[in-house]
Formats: structure tokens, sequence, C-alpha cells
């Protein structure tokens, strides 16, 4: 699993968890080190180098605490009694390699995913943990498991859509919508990927980027 040249792609970051202040380690990518092959048309970022999707959640191996880097600290003091109730009266110690592969990528995901769910957390948080998934399943082949967890995030992105406040995840509402409809398509719901593509389109200052994405989605459909 480890190639030599990903070395020096990478360098180890200190984290202090914000549950039980235990100091460990993690992977991390540097940023000039990614190199981009494509990109899919729900914003999945395809690498010919090491994957930064990888190294995307950081665990604890104390406490279990799990969460995505740009989450782990966002923790309330009234949260860390649920972390040891829900998470680490049940969580087995276990150290990960330095070098992560797919299916390590897609365990560590799922223990966010418990994690967030477990805390509550706005429906975005579970959600984009989801599409993470389906893409990491994406690589794999693996069209069941992806579109199984398309869904899931499909659904908690409806629900966020009306209650929480943007950017959501850096996405503006015309991203958002975007991208609601983009998940319709792949889950073969062409009726409402119709419907949230045009919210796009009619939207007086929608960037041309993303009116372009949802004239392309309409095409895919009619075609």
């Amino acid at each position: 699993m480890t190639e030599p040249n990903y070395i020096n792609d990478t360098f180890t970051k200190n984290i202090t968890c914000p549950v039980c202040q235990n100091n460990f380690t993690e992977t991390a990518v540097k940023t000039n080190s990614p190199r981009i092959t494509s990109k899919d048309s729900d914003f999945f970022i395809r690498y010919k180098a090491i994957n930064p999707y990888f190294y995307d959640v950081w665990i604890c191996p104390r406490c279990g605490y799990a969460a995505m880097k740009s989450e782990f600290n966002n923790l309330r003091s009234s949260e860390k009694p649920v972390i040891i109730n829900k998470i680490t009266d049940r969580w087995k110690q276990k150290t990960y390699p330095y070098f992560l592969d797919v299916d390590l990528a897609i365990e560590r995901y799922k223990l966010a995913l418990v994690t967030a769910l477990a805390l509550n957390k706005s429906m975005s948080s579970p959600s984009m943990i989801s599409l993470k998934i389906a893409w990491m399943y994406r690589i794999k082949n693996d069209t069941k498991s992806e579109l199984s967890f398309l869904k899931k995030a499909l659904n908690g992105f409806l629900k966020a859509y009306s209650v929480e406040d943007f950017p959501i995840f850096g996405m503006d509402r015309d991203s958002f919508n975007y991208l609601i409809g983009e998940l319709f398509r792949r889950t073969y719901d062409n009726e409402n990927a119709l419907i949230w593509y045009s919210k796009v389109i009619m939207t007086v200052g929608a960037s041309h980027r993303v009116k372009e994405l949802a004239r392309n989605g309409k095409d895919l459909i009619k075609s």
C-alpha cells in the first residue's frame, strides 16, 4: 500500500482530542501534492497521486471520537459526555497505518458518520459524510453501495436546505441546489432532478459555471 513517492506528499500532524485531551498524530497531505485528473458532476475530484479524501477523517485512538478534520474541533462541552457514553464505551482502540487505502477510508468515514449521528449534528454534516462514502464506493466500482449512500446524502441535504444557513460546506445556495439536482439524477429521479436544475438556471445572479453544470445535467436526462 505504501508508495515511496508518497513520503514527499505527506507530513505528520499533531492533534489534541477535544473529548479526552489525548495527543495523537494523523497523516496529512500537503496542499501542493494532490494532482487532479478530472472532476465528476457531483463535485467528486479524481486524483492520480495520493488521494486526500483518504485522510479527511481524524480519529482519536483513545476515546474513538471521529469527525472530518474540518469539524473535528467543533465540539461543545455538552457533547463530550455523549461521545463517552455512546462511542467510547463501545470503542476498541485501533491504530491505523500511516498510509491509508480506500477500504480504510470507508471505515473511517463510517466512524465519523456514527459520531455525527450520535451527536445529532445538523443534517448537512452526516449528509456530506455520506456523500464522501458514496464517492469512496465509486472508486471501488461498488455501484450498489454508492447508490445507497448517495440516497442518504440526498435525503439529508433536502432537510438541511430549509433549515441551515449558507454557505454549507463551502457551497452557496445555487451550488447546493445544483448538487441536489445532480443527486436526484444519479439516484434515477429525473423528474425532481429537472426541477432542481431549473432552480439554478432560472436564478438571476447564479454563476455561469453552476448554470452550465445544471444545463449539462438536463441534457444528460433528455439525451
